[in-house]
């Protein structure tokens, strides 16, 4: 709103002109400032040690103390936090003289004809002939022209009489002078006072005085008395003077801050109603002049008509006259603090100059006039968004617990009723008004209502909410809608362009619409002829589109970052606001600058794989570090857009591995002895990958096949890139299998091609350097070729086997591809649990590559394998001879042989089941029947089941016992 004369949108209050409180001259000689002829000195040397500080006047204390309580009253603003009885109070001097009201003197015979230096009927006027109103009109009665005058003097106080022996004649003759002193200084002051109540009369402006006094005078203290002279002279000042008998006269002696602030709240208390009652006077008279033009014919022409010619000077029309008439007595009420009849006078002059606009005779397009219209509309149309939203929340502090419910009736109000102005410049300007006025209004008292869904009612709120509905339709008196009825509308949905948001989402808007404006203004630059003059491209490429986009999405994304929470969602749009920003610092040329904000915003956008949002953000990014000549960064951004694809989705032309190989044939890196490794953690992978293990579990030492498929897209291409080597990396080994591309091999394979390399058997560390032992050098330093080129869609499978001498579990853990060209070696990570985003490849085994025959894996632990120890291999045999009988031995043998090529230590447990005879019990006992230094056993014995255990180590052994079952007795052991 800064382009707009801020005398036109300001929220008015009377003014009040202050005169005699000029800041006093400093009393002590010391107390001023040194010079260089008397330089300073130390305090000490000014005022010794145990020497008083000379005391400070009184009167100057409080006249500092007025001038600040009287400034801090009110401050002009757009929006007023609060509306009360307070004065928009200007310091002047006590000679302040007034503007004429005419350009004749009074005395002058055609002084009753003569107009306001202001009018348009007055030929030195800058509204002369047509003009409606100017912005000094309004600075007049905010600045020039007080409603109320307030004129501090000091009151004269003779000096004390010496003190006087009781026996001392009474003196009647200094009494008498002292008495003439006074009457003759009060005399001097009335004519003064008189002197400016006679230019005050003349404009009709209240004029009161303030008599400062000191305390003694008034007898505050309490060793003094009251002067009885005091009302005398008060009376004398007042009849000399012709002030008023109501709130004309005041005195003031130094009092305390509290007081002082009390006295200037009861002083304009008492003047407010003088300063309605002198803009009423004023109103009452532009309602006359109204009057008068009204009953004149309109003038309104039809927009179909002819334009007419904008050179011939002609007066203003009765609908200018109605505007500017109304647009004054609508001032005049929001001096007097009556909003409801200002709003209603600033909504007739804007349907009066809605009519204007509508005929091009009255207002021709692209003139002077037609401008100052386009503004003061403009205006207009703010102060009654600004008297709207006033309202609005002014009732909602009167009612209680209707505040959400208001601002739905009257917030949206604010927003519809600004948005659809024909008049405001243009949407982006409209947008940016609307958000400032938003912001300048949350700061102050404005509240934004909570757009959030109101939970469902339950049954007996329904129900009452009923009652209360069908009271309603029977005229009850005192029954209003209730809250359930206004929640209840609020759940049918709620229009978005309804809905009254925080100022950074027009901030957003606006800066959308600056875009488009732009745009349009770039297509009419390349289609213009070259001796296109009209003024609004003349005027619009004086605009600098690119810094107001800039200052629009800063607002933007500062205020959303300040009302954005978890919860509400809004965290998305802020990367788009910090998003735009980047792009419009390229579009400017402060590449680094958005080089910053790519960094911040693409850490996000990878976490949360939005691949839409990185494909354009990729480009833009790698065309700002190219122009700053940051060729690691430009390499590492290409690496990165393989994957993405170009900004149209996909990298069917190849451009971006085109671009790749020229950075790097015509470029050197800053540090040429180390590789550049690039980041692809949280990227869109390049490659398609997977990792299958033909088996989930597996011996020590037993050989378990896998392979490793690297696969492209069908719609990219890496065929031209000169991929040097890559480097796959086992969990059971720290040096990688290096696989190097073949001297041998065909320039890329064919489009859907899959190639297969077997690595053989993958060893650990230890069995690799066993193998280096034996003389294999010359086999590792050759390595593995292979041709590590993909064309679209093409395979390449790394097959081989893999065994542990350990249990654990084996992975291909990663994969790290290496990209070589001129002094250029680019290190590319490969994770295999990476994959692209939307697509699902399910595992398949390479069994054939002619023809390509894969067979699908069913299991979902495909990407590991588990080594564990093989299971023991041990025959266990029974042999006994049945029956048994009771109290009889029962020899039964054990035989345990070991089958397995590896010596094991057997622990045998051996448990003899209770009989199923009651009142029976079974006992058992080894016996020695093998050498003792292949046996070793126990024997325990319970009332229900004996147990038998032998070890043996060797790779056979027969264990034998007996068992005796006996009945039970009730004297057992």
């Amino acid at each position: 709103m800064n382009s707009y004369p801020p005398e036109l949108l300001v929220q008015l209050a009377p003014l009040m002109f202050v005169a005699g409180l000029d800041i006093p001259p400093p009393s002590n000689p010391t107390d001023a400032p040194p010079t260089p002829s008397t330089p300073s000195t130390p305090s000490s040397a000014q005022n010794p040690p145990g020497t008083p500080k000379p005391a400070q006047d009184q009167f100057a204390v409080l006249t500092l103390r007025l001038r600040d309580a009287l400034l801090s009253q009110r401050k002009p603003a757009i929006w007023q936090p609060e509306k009360s009885k307070t004065f928009q109070v200007v310091l002047v001097d006590k000679e302040a003289r007034f503007p004429p009201r005419k350009l004749l003197p009074a005395d002058d015979t055609n002084y009753v004809n003569a107009h306001s230096p202001l009018s348009p009927l007055t030929h030195s006027s800058p509204l002369h002939p047509d003009g409606l109103i100017a912005p000094i009109w309004v600075r007049k009665h905010t600045a020039l022209v007080p409603s109320v005058f307030v004129l501090f003097m000091r009151l004269y106080e003779s000096p004390p009489i010496p003190t006087r022996s009781p026996l001392d004649a009474f003196d009647s003759e200094r009494i008498r002078e002292r008495e003439e002193d006074e009457r003759r200084r009060d005399a001097e002051l009335s004519a003064e006072v008189a002197k400016r109540k006679r230019t005050t009369n003349e404009r009709g402006i209240k004029l009161t005085v303030v008599l400062i006094a000191s305390r003694k005078m008034l007898g505050i203290d309490d060793e003094w008395t009251d002067d009885p002279a005091l009302d005398t002279r008060l009376t004398f000042i007042r009849r000399q003077s012709g002030l008023d008998s109501r709130a004309a006269l005041f005195v003031l002696s130094p009092v305390s801050p509290a007081e002082l602030n009390e006295f200037v709240k009861s002083l304009q208390q008492a003047l407010y109603e003088p300063a309605v009652e002198y803009y009423t006077s004023h109103s009452k008279r532009v309602r006359r002049k109204r009057n008068r033009h009204t009953q004149t014919s309109t003038s309104f022409i039809n927009p179909l008509s002819p334009v007419g010619t904008p050179s011939i000077m002609r007066p203003l029309r009765p609908e200018g006259w109605t505007v500017r008439y109304e647009f004054k007595m609508a001032c005049f009420a929001e001096f007097r603090g009556e909003d409801e009849v200002a709003l209603k006078h600033y909504q007739d002059a804007y349907s009066t100059l809605n009519n204007m606009f509508g005929s091009t005779a009255i207002l021709p397009p692209r003139t002077k006039r037609w401008a100052e219209a386009k503004v003061l509309a403009d205006c207009i149309n703010i102060k009654i968004s600004i008297s709207r939203a006033a309202g609005g929340s002014a009732r909602r502090r009167s009612s209680s617990g209707a505040g959400s419910r208001d601002s739905q009736c009257h917030f949206p109000f604010l927003l519809s009723h600004l948005t659809p102005s024909l008049y405001l410049s243009s949407p982006p300007t409209r947008h940016r008004v609307f958000a400032e006025l938003l912001e300048q209004g949350t700061r102050v008292s404005l509240k934004l209502p909570s757009n959030m869904p109101v939970k469902t009612p339950s049954t007996a709120a329904l129900a009452a909410s009923q009652m209360q509905l069908q009271a309603m339709q029977r005229g009850a008196v005192g029954v209003g809608m209730g809250n359930l009825e206004v929640d209840a509308l609020r759940l049918l949905g709620l229009n978005p362009a309804h809905a009254l948001q925080h100022p950074g989402f027009y901030y957003y808007m606006g800066a959308r619409a600056t875009e488009k404006r732009r745009a349009r203004f770039l297509a009419m630059l390349e289609n213009a002829a070259q001796s296109n003059t009209s003024p609004g491209f003349v005027n619009e490429k004086k605009v600098d589109h690119l810094t107001i986009i800039l200052e629009l999405y800063t607002k933007s994304y500062e205020l959303f970052r300040k009302y954005s929470t978890s919860a509400n969602g809004q965290g998305r749009l802020t990367l788009r606001i910090a998003d735009r920003i980047a792009q419009t610092y390229s579009e400017s040329g402060k590449f680094d600058m958005a080089v910053r904000f790519f960094e911040r915003i693409a850490r996000t956008y990878r976490r949360e794989k939005w691949r839409s949002m990185l494909q354009p953000l990729l480009s833009t990014w790698y065309s700002c570090a190219q122009k700053l000549g940051d060729m690691e960064l430009s390499v590492k951004l290409l690496v990165e857009m393989l994957a993405y694809g170009s900004a149209t989705g996909t990298d069917e032309d190849g451009r971006i591995e085109e671009d790749l190989l020229a950075v790097l044939r015509s470029t050197v890196p800053s540090a040429s002895h180390e590789p550049l490794a690039v980041d692809l953690s949280e990227s869109e992978p390049i490659f398609d990958t997977s990792v299958i293990f033909w088996k989930s579990t597996a011996s020590v030492n037993e050989r378990v096949a896998f392979q490793v498929s690297l696969s492209v897209p069908p719609d990219t291409s890496l065929s031209s890139l000169p991929f040097s080597s890559l480097a796959i990396y086992f969990s059971h080994r720290t040096e990688p299998v290096m696989i190097y591309q073949s001297t041998n091999a065909s320039s890329a394979e064919g489009e859907g091609d899959v190639q297969c390399l077997d690595l053989g058997e993958v060893l650990a560390d230890a069995e690799s350097e066993e193998g280096e032992g034996e003389g294999e050098e010359g086999e590792k330093d050759e390595g593995l070729v292979a041709n590590l080129r993909w064309g679209k869609g093409s395979t390449v499978v790394f097959t081989g086997t893999v065994a542990s001498e350990v249990p654990t579990t084996l992975q291909v853990t990663r994969a790290v591809l290496t990209l070589t060209e001129a002094k250029w070696s680019i290190e590319i990570p490969i994770d295999f649990s990476n994959a692209r985003e939307g697509i699902v490849r399910a595992p398949r085994w390479l069994t054939s590559t002619d023809p390509v025959t894969f067979v699908p894996i069913r299991r979902t632990d495909y990407s590991e394998v588990v080594v564990g120890y093989k299971p023991h291999q041990i025959e266990v045999s029974f042999s006994h001879q049945a029956p048994a009988l009771l109290d009889e031995e029962y020899p039964i043998i054990i035989d345990v042989t070991n089958l397995d090529d590896r010596p094991l230590e057997v622990v045998l447990d051996v448990l003899l089941q209770p009989t199923e005879i009651d009142e029976a019990s079974t006992h058992a006992f080894l016996l020695s029947q093998v050498p003792s230094s292949a046996l070793t056993g126990s024997l325990q014995s319970t009332t229900s089941a004996s147990t038998m255990s032998a070890r043996r180590a060797s790779s056979k052994a027969s264990t034998s016992g007996l068992a005796r079952a006996r009945p039970s007795s009730k004297r057992s052991t």
